[in-house]
């Protein structure tokens, strides 16, 4: 079978290199254009197409996808038979019907809940203790393709972003490839969507990231846990941004929303029920440290 692969973040790799190590015939990568990054716009790579180029895979990295003639008949002249996309972007009908079995995603939630961009934020964000992987055929209204695999995914109490994120790419991988192994040997029966039951998972945005102290210390926990290490949830002190990277809570009532009470080791902060205790944590300017760390230079 004839693949190309589309991805661009860390996410994406374990699934390509599965598909590697099982002698699939991948026939080139498409990921997003090379972008300056840091304070001197140094170029990098996408982390697929670092990936890729260390295994000898030829890149495509179109600009735009819709309407690029060019990219559709450089896409046309693989004689491609599927499309795999882990964590790329919204592909137009003109792209992912080029292959001859079409095209499917790999999506980290249980569709048709938290369809969107930041499924595994959201489940944490909002206290789930289950999502899941979706892989499913592309279709023209984003994430709502009939399905041909699922596999639900436990959420552990101490879990963030960046551990359930890491756990669901090495499980999304072995989806994919029973996923192509299923369309190779024509083995397999879509499931349509419920589009009664679908739920959204939005863009991460700068506003959903600050903390709002009168919410419940349960609820500001799992913010927390939902945007740990990256973009990290975050508290205005004074002109300065504090980012909080790891936090528990606290029986404490005697803290009014956003009241602070630390000691030498020691820093809580009122919500509206209970109260967080802030056990990592990063001042603007600053690096990343535990709160002992953090109370020896600093001062609420």
């Amino acid at each position: 079978m004839n693949i190309v692969f589309m991805g661009t973040p860390d996410f994406a790799i374990p699934s390509l290199r599965i598909l590697l190590e099982n002698k699939y015939n991948v026939s080139a990568v498409v990921t997003q254009p090379d972008k300056g990054r840091g304070r001197g716009q140094k170029v990098t790579f996408t982390s697929v197409k670092k990936f890729a180029v260390e295994n000898n895979l030829p890149v495509y990295q179109p600009e735009k996808l819709k309407n690029n003639t060019e990219f559709i008949e450089q896409m046309k002249s693989l004689k491609t038979d599927l499309f795999v996309v882990v964590a790329f972007r919204i592909l137009p009908k003109e792209v992912f019907e080029i292959p001859k079995y079409g095209s499917f995603n790999l999506h980290g939630s249980f569709l048709p809940k938290y369809r969107g961009a930041a499924p595994i934020q959201w489940a944490l964000i909002n206290g789930d203790d289950q999502t899941g992987l979706t892989t499913f055929k592309l279709a023209e209204q984003v994430d709502t393709g009939n399905i041909y695999l699922q596999e639900k995914v436990k959420i552990n109490p101490d879990d963030n972003f960046e551990t359930l994120h890491d756990r669901m790419s090495l499980i999304g991988a072995e989806l994919v490839l029973k996923t192509v192994k299923m369309i190779e040997s024509g083995s397999y029966q879509l499931k349509q969507q419920d589009d009664s039951i679908a739920s959204s998972a939005p863009k991460i945005t700068k506003d959903i990231c600050l903390i709002d102290w009168n919410k419940s210390a349960s609820e500001i926990h799992n913010l927390v846990r939902g945007l740990s290490p990256h973009p990290s949830a975050y508290f205005l002190h004074g002109d300065k941004v504090i980012k909080i990277y790891k936090s528990e809570i606290v029986n404490y009532s005697n803290l009014r929303p956003g009241e602070i009470r630390h000691t030498k080791t020691e820093l809580i902060i009122g919500c509206r029920t209970d109260a967080l205790k802030i056990l990592e944590i990063q001042q603007e300017g600053k690096r990343r440290m535990t709160i002992e760390e953090f109370l020896r230079g600093f001062r609420m």
